[in-house]
């Protein structure tokens, strides 16, 4: 029998939508243990996509500190390159890859040339798949989750659908990591 693959819902493209997106997606605690559970989700989501897929979430810390990384079947090197700029882009200008993809009209020279990326402009992508991690009642960025190897919609989406499905468990009964460290 052939495996069911998930199905990844196409995220917006309007800017707004992506904000109240990223707004809606605030974790309340975000530890390593969080980067485990939400790593395994999208591994678990994406082992019957027969493409070859990175997963990546990691602190947005310098230097970057990894809590969960992941290379699926036939994966190479360029995929970790296309990881790297991903989060570089989510922890420098704190939105989505895929906000700044539309931001940008999909212009890589306009994003490079608005922002004065100059000779690091390959350093940045503007191709969905890096998503910033937000704490509620935390300022800022603390993390980053990047996947790669799907089309950047996709790569997105199974972000999204991951984060919504782990918070609205943690809110149905689901008991959040604090909970169960309490009680062992």
């Amino acid at each position: 029998m052939e495996p069911t693959l998930p199905v990844i819902p196409p995220p917006p493209t309007d800017l707004p939508s992506l904000l109240l997106q990223e707004q809606q997606l605030t974790l309340p605690s975000f530890t390593a243990t969080t980067a485990w559970s939400l790593g395994n989700l999208l591994r678990t989501t994406l082992l019957p996509q027969p493409r070859p897929t990175v997963i990546h979430i990691s602190l947005v810390s310098h230097p970057t500190q990894t809590l969960f990384h992941v290379a699926l079947p036939g994966t190479v090197p360029d995929n970790e390159i296309w990881v790297a700029r991903k989060a570089r882009t989510v922890r420098r200008f704190g939105r989505s890859t895929w906000y700044m993809h539309h931001k940008y009209e999909g212009s890589e020279k306009l994003f490079a040339e608005k922002n004065g990326l100059g000779d690091a402009a390959g350093d940045y992508a503007i191709h969905g798949g890096g998503w910033p991690i937000r704490v509620k009642g935390v300022e800022g960025v603390v993390g980053v989750i990047v996947v790669s190897g799907l089309a950047q919609s996709e790569d997105h989406g199974v972000i999204v659908k991951v984060l919504r499905e782990y918070i609205e468990g943690l809110g149905e009964g689901g008991q959040g990591e604090e909970e169960k460290r309490k009680e062992d």
